[in-house]
């Protein structure tokens, strides 16, 4: 049986741009088990707006380079997922709980929704809510 895997955007901008990153292994081996069907992958469509603010401020890319790269993200088999109105009170209620960003409850939320396991590289945030496995991305 296929395991949801909800990924959020530290996982997703390593895998669409490699430079000065680390755990290159580890989410290159997530990326193998979803493209073998050993877990499906989603994620809010929020991330989409977040990687491309990494990708504009931190990568720094120029517009070729970003063009490439938004046709490489479109081409993952992420599922992105549009937030409803019960996941958005979810979200805020996470939030609220946990004194995180709205944006960063968002992926517990989803995970929590959907039965899934969470996996990212920003544990600091979202490690801080029991109710959900979350698995740091050193530990994939």
């Amino acid at each position: 049986m296929q395991k949801l895997v909800v990924v959020d955007s530290s996982v997703i901008v390593k895998w669409l741009n490699q430079q000065d990153e680390d755990l290159l292994e580890q989410v290159d081996k997530l990326m193998q088990d979803a493209q073998d069907m050993h877990v499906i992958l989603i994620a809010p469509e929020l991330a989409k707006y977040e990687i491309g603010n990494a990708l504009l401020l931190r990568k720094k890319l120029s517009m070729n380079e970003a063009e490439v790269t938004f046709n490489n993200l479109f081409a993952f088999p992420i599922q992105f997922l549009i937030q409803s109105e019960s996941l958005a009170s979810r979200t805020y209620k996470i939030a609220l709980e946990t004194n995180i960003t709205y944006y960063d409850a968002s992926f517990i939320a989803l995970a929590q929704e959907e039965d899934a396991i969470l996996v990212t590289d920003n544990l600091k945030h979202q490690g801080k809510y029991s109710k959900i496995k979350v698995i740091s991305l050193k530990d994939y």
